[in-house]
């Protein structure tokens, strides 16, 4: 049977719900987040909490993704192409390049010559995967990743592009990918969200980030993403009022559920059950979010495994460690962000630092969940929107160039969560410009991640304005190539 929601028909009269409410706008504000129907004893039913089961047996449980926003360079990372040396500054062939939509960053340029990478290549562990210089960490966990080389996506403009990735669709006001989980799965921890959002930023141009890449969409609020921050309030407005202290906050919340189910008996707005949730995670939360944010109890070996920006919050390294201790802890879906990989110039330089930032803790990552027995449970991506061109963007010199977007091909790896370990799937040409083989289209991937989390994404629905909406769309297949 779907998951599916039929929409609700809400017909009440503004009037007289807030005329029967004693307490005005404050009474209405908090009476809505509470219903008494969710509590046992002052204790939420854990029961209630269950939004949906897996359609089959899951292969993974969670999802850490580590999105790098901005698009990194497939020719500097992954994508190995000596051709591209041998043809430096040499115009791309007009076979090739076709009838490739252009930005118009480049639409105006007079040529297009290619360039090959700066930095060099070398093959590793038993698949010999290629794998650049500037990943020294990640070279060493080429045995336990997929490495897919030939994602393609629609959009040829960030925005679009990362909402496309994100929400399945390029047009916004859909759920995310992981307001899509927590709705099918329901929650495994009642003391966390089912989604986190964490932010970090390197030395590139930032690409912006919006909340939208994280919303609920059209289902309930509950499966929004929460946003965790570096500072002393990792989570805004989560703090008691001053002067109110736990006992008195519990008390607050029993007392206001009376006003709750009169609002909820006579207007049977689903949306308080969303509220109620949430209102109750906020205040667990309270507890539970300074325990998972303390890295105080930390081993040296993993803050050394991390390296030492791990202790740094709100970076890179930081975040990484975070999502491990979110993720043990049951939060379904664990979303970074790394933004600065947007290099249309003086890419030798700035790839280099990006690089840096994101390569140890990275494979620290796999390597801690390895080491924890928790990584054949815990999907792991890593990838950005779309790739870069073949031909430079700008000024072409020896040592300086930058990339353009390119939609037709990007690389991203996998790991764990029922991925196969140690192969490369997928392959451009000999120009990395257009896919060779294999094809993997965004809807595939999001087809892909859901499976392995035993859903599927042809019934995981949700009718909003007459209309089945679902992450995929009308498409997607799931790629049983990379599975074990």
């Amino acid at each position: 049977m779907e998951k599916e929601i039929l929409e609700h028909g809400l017909n009440f009269n503004r009037r007289r719900f807030l005329s029967s409410m004693s307490l005005g706008i404050g009474g209405i504000a908090l009476g809505s987040l509470l219903m008494p129907d969710l509590f046992k004893n002052g204790e939420l039913d854990e029961e209630a909490l269950v939004a949906g089961m897996p359609h089959f047996a899951p292969k993974a449980k969670r999802v850490i993704y580590l999105f790098q926003n901005g698009a990194p360079s497939q020719q500097e990372l992954f994508d190995y192409k000596p051709k591209l040396r041998d043809l430096f500054g040499k115009e791309i062939p007009p076979s090739v390049r076709g009838n490739q939509r252009l930005t118009g960053m480049t639409a105006n340029q007079a040529s297009f010559p290619l360039v090959g990478s700066f930095v060099d290549f070398k093959q590793y562990g038993e698949s010999r995967a290629w794998v650049s210089d500037l990943l020294p960490y990640t070279s060493k966990i080429v045995d336990d990743i997929c490495i897919v080389k030939s994602m393609y996506t629609e959009a040829i403009n960030h925005d679009p592009a990362l909402t496309f990735l994100q929400t399945g669709s390029q047009q916004g006001n859909r759920p995310s990918m992981g307001a899509w989980l927590s709705y099918g799965l329901g929650n495994e921890n009642k003391n966390l969200p089912n989604f986190t959002v964490l932010l970090s930023r390197g030395v590139g141009n930032g690409q912006g980030v919006y909340s939208k890449l994280w919303s609920n969409g059209f289902l309930d609020s509950v499966h929004q993403g929460v946003q965790f921050s570096k500072g002393e309030d990792p989570v805004l407005y989560l703090r008691d009022p001053e002067g109110m202290d736990r006992k008195e906050r519990r008390e607050m919340l029993d007392n206001l559920s009376e006003l709750n189910e009169i609002s909820y008996q006579e207007f049977g707005d689903p949306e308080i059950t969303a509220k109620v949730k949430q209102y109750e995670m906020a205040y667990r939360m309270q507890t539970a979010v300074p325990e998972v944010m303390d890295l105080s109890k930390e081993s040296d070996d993993i803050i050394k495994l991390y390296g030492p920006d791990c202790l740094v919050p709100g970076t890179f390294a930081a975040n990484c460690l975070l999502a491990r201790k979110l993720s043990e802890n049951g939060v379904r879906f664990v979303q970074l962000y790394h933004q600065g990989w947007d290099q249309h110039g003086n890419l030798p330089f700035e790839i280099t630092k990006q690089a840096k930032d994101v390569d140890q803790a990275s494979a620290a990552l796999v390597t801690d969940l390895k080491q924890r027995g928790l990584l054949d449970e815990t999907l792991v991506i890593w990838g950005g929107e779309f790739g870069r061109t073949s031909y430079t963007q700008g000024k072409l010199t020896q040592d300086n160039y930058g990339r353009d977007h390119h939609p037709r091909c990007f690389t991203i790896w996998m790991a764990g969560g029922g991925i196969k370990p140690g192969i490369v799937y997928g392959e451009t040409d000999e120009l990395g410009y257009n896919i060779a083989s294999n094809p993997v289209h965004v809807h595939d991937f999001q087809a892909t991640i859901l499976h392995q989390l035993g859903l599927n994404h042809e019934k995981l629905v949700f009718k909003h304005l007459g209309r089945r909406y679902r992450l995929t769309d009308v498409s997607g297949k799931v790629v049983n190539d990379i599975l074990i």
